[in-house]
């Protein structure tokens, strides 16, 4: 088992990066909000990795912290979930609030994660509920969705996923409605 990768970017692409370790490059598979951060930066990192065997390959997956390496174990445990859609889930959620949907049974916010069905909710919420309340045991789960919804609409509009996560967050601190939200992170990315 390979636990974590520490090398030089080679090369990023969409929802993957490639390591040098020692003239060796290893492809590492990650959310896109980190292929994103680390897109055209040459500098050394640490992935904390996740190495899955298939019968005709082995794909390593990366995570920058260890949380997220947990929530990407938690989410292939359940029926029917593999890696590439663990991985699809936290490319488009946060942690904090995948767990708070979870653990509220919001299939709402599941169902408007791209490549989660109605079935897949329902088995992310049954099949982790309980774990997931003991792991988040102490953590501040959000409140409501009102983010994720303004966030949502902005990718639908075309914007891209992380510009529109940090204009939202960035306009977030007023609160406020989905819609208030949604008309201040476009005000925000004008600037």
């Amino acid at each position: 088992m390979i636990s974590h990768i520490t090398g030089e970017i080679a090369q990023s692409g969409d929802g993957y990066v490639v390591i040098d370790v020692a003239g060796i490059g290893y492809q590492v598979f990650v959310p896109k909000s980190i292929s994103y951060d680390l897109a055209g930066k040459k500098e050394i990192i640490k992935l904390h990795t996740y190495l899955h065997v298939r019968e005709d390959a082995l794909i390593l997956y990366g995570f920058q912290d260890q949380s997220q390496l947990e929530m990407f174990k938690l989410l292939i445990s359940v029926t029917r979930v593999g890696p590439a859609v663990a991985i699809n889930i936290l490319s488009q959620i946060k942690i904090e609030e995948l767990a708070a949907a979870i653990i509220h049974d919001d299939e709402k916010v599941l169902t408007r994660i791209s490549g989660v069905g109605a079935k897949n909710a329902k088995r992310l919420i049954l099949e982790l509920k309980d774990k997931m309340k003991k792991k988040m045991e102490g953590v501040v789960l959000p409140p409501g969705s009102d983010n994720y919804d303004a966030v949502s609409a902005l990718v639908s509009l075309g914007f891209p996923r992380q510009d529109a996560q940090r204009a939202v967050e960035a306009v977030s601190i007023n609160g406020g409605s989905v819609e208030a939200l949604i008309k201040a992170a476009l005000m925000k990315m004008r600037e």
